[in-house]
């Protein structure tokens, strides 16, 4: 079955009772038992396991092609989870170009947690190995990487990772599952925030996690999540529920549109240099031709004149909307370093796009009028 029917009917049944078309929401926060105090539906609280919430996550299993998922209140709520299911003493490797709260995080974090990290530029073929440890206990891969856009060799990583008995972590979120399938290439894990391009509509926060077998690492994240909370909600189950549902379409439209743009931006003279994977120029651009099917719908490029020409090039822009996020069907821009603060290390003169449903010649003119030579 092609991912485009999976992403319309995994999960979905007609309601026997009413007919319903749309799946229910089940509200409800705690669930009934029997004379004998044995749950009646295989549910007793809600912290632990809802109606809705299965569903989803029946959903994300069967689109990444997994034995079993969990569903998290938020993107960053189900990396740490994997994080604090590993034993004190372990070393995590991440990418140099990591979602910049996750760096924050090993910095805040980690060390109370008992784990080391290390940081490294993931998408180079030698990397991941000389940044291995004896106490290796995950990989954390993040292609294409926020907000540089780079591409890591997904297929070789996991190949080096499973040498040294290291667990394999995908973050997802940018490519999605219709265009990208971390599991196939040997993943054990992959990270999605759901907020994103999975809830598809800017009005929604959730997470989730794909295991490739349902065994140890599963149950011991699935402990994370019950005992400390980090649920996804009924109602916000049921939303990035509802996106799956458009997911298939609207990520091969927004690649699309996407390419349009890039290949727009990579001619002005205004911009040094656009990080997109799908150009030819792009250093990353053979490897992301073998793993993925499209190359998405972020774009980031560099302002030649530098940080303050970046900023006031988004505060020009009339059609994007200035604001951080992404996979909405609005496009997005915003000046990276000033949103992630403080704590960023991405580029002074590097702006971040989120490509929407709009017609990309509408937004290539916009980012045109906002460009000063």
């Amino acid at each position: 079955m092609r991912i485009e029917t999976v992403a319309v009917h995994a999960a979905f049944s007609v309601d026997p009772s009413t007919g319903a078309v749309a799946p229910p929401i089940h509200l409800s926060t705690t669930f009934g038992r029997d004379e004998a105090g044995v749950p009646l539906a295989g549910h007793t609280y809600v912290r632990e396991s809802n109606p809705t919430q299965d569903l989803l996550e029946e959903a994300l299993s069967r689109l990444e092609g997994g034995e079993a998922a969990l569903a998290f209140g938020s993107g960053m709520a189900a990396g740490l989870a994997v994080a604090q299911a590993l034993p004190p003493g372990s070393h995590v490797v991440l990418p140099e170009d990591v979602y910049y709260a996750y760096r924050v995080a090993a910095r805040d974090f980690f060390p109370a947690w008992g784990l080391t990290a290390t940081f490294a530029p993931l998408d180079q073929p030698d990397a991941l190995a000389g940044a291995l440890r004896p106490a290796t206990r995950l990989v954390w891969l993040e292609s294409p990487s926020n907000p540089l856009l780079r591409i890591t060799d997904l297929a070789r990583a996991v190949s080096v990772a499973r040498e040294a008995g290291a667990v394999v972590l995908v973050d997802n979120t940018f490519a999605t599952p219709i265009l990208q399938r971390p599991l196939d290439l040997g993943a054990d894990v992959v990270l999605h925030a759901t907020t994103k391009g999975m809830g598809g509509h800017s009005d929604v926060q959730g997470g989730a996690l794909v295991f490739s077998k349902k065994g140890d690492l599963f149950e011991k994240v699935r402990h994370v999540r019950t005992i400390l909370g980090a649920v996804s909600s009924p109602f916000n189950s049921w939303l990035v529920l509802r996106g799956l549902r458009t997911l298939a379409v609207r990520a091969r439209f927004q690649s699309e549109s996407a390419f349009v743009v890039a290949k727009a931006l990579a001619v002005h003279p205004a911009i040094s240099r656009v990080n997109y994977p799908g150009l030819p120029g792009h250093p990353g651009h053979e490897t992301a031709s073998r793993q993925m099917s499209a190359f998405g719908s972020m774009i980031s490029f560099h302002v030649a004149a530098g940080r303050e020409a970046a900023i006031e090039a988004v505060g020009r822009t009339r059609l994007f909307t200035r604001a951080t996020s992404l996979g909405g069907v609005e496009s997005l821009i915003e000046h990276r370093a000033t949103s992630e603060g403080a704590a960023s290390t991405a580029p002074g003169d590097l702006v971040r796009l989120s490509i929407g449903l709009e017609h990309p010649d509408d937004l290539v003119a916009d980012l045109v009028q906002s460009l000063r030579v």
